[in-house]
Parts: structure tokens; sequence; C-alpha cells
């Protein structure tokens, strides 16, 4: 697999974590910042790092999870690790303009 083939396939990973809509803040993993890095290595193994609002947040496993099975769902990734981390810890200054934007948030 060439260099370009996995960076298209990283991007189209990353257009397909914004379908995981955390539950809480009505907007997409990507947007909210929780989503810390994406790569594509060798054979379609795609590798997802993000964090949750906060360490505690109830809807974990579901963002995980749906971050999972939408980064499998791009054509030529044939395995997924998602990994949670809190380091560096979450703050609302890590979401999009736009999300703040539309939750209300002074950027």
């Amino acid at each position: 697999m060439t260099v370009e083939a996995t960076d298209a396939l990283t991007d189209q990973v990353k257009q397909a974590l914004r379908l995981v809509i955390d539950p809480e803040l009505g907007d997409n993993i990507v947007d909210l910042g929780l989503v810390y890095y994406v790569a594509v290595h060798e054979g379609g193994a795609a590798y997802v790092v993000m964090t949750t609002t906060t360490r505690g947040c109830p809807a974990a496993a579901y963002l995980r999870d749906g971050a999972r099975d939408s980064a499998k769902s791009v054509p030529g990734i044939g395995s997924v690790e998602v990994s949670l981390t809190y380091e560096p810890e979450w703050s609302p200054s890590m979401m999009s303009a736009g999300t703040m934007s539309r939750l209300g948030i002074a950027g």
C-alpha cells in the first residue's frame, strides 16, 4: 500500500468518524475535538485515539464502539483499534469553531 493510499484511507476514516454523534452534546466526535489521532497502517489496519468529555462519561463505550464501527465501514479497512485516553484532558476549546458556535460557547 502506498503512502498516498494510506493517507487517503486515513482521510476517509476521519470522515466516517463524523457519523458518530455524542448523545449528550448532539454533535459528531470529530468536531467536538474528541478524536486525537487517526492512522491507517499496512493491510488496512486503522488506529484511532480518542477521548470523552469526562473520565466517567456514561457514553464512553457507545462512542468507542461507534468509532470502531464507523472506521470499519470504510472500504479497504480490515481492522480497527480504538484507544481511549485522557491525556490531554478534553476541554471545550478543542471543539471546531462551528461546533462551539452551535453550542453557544464563546471561542
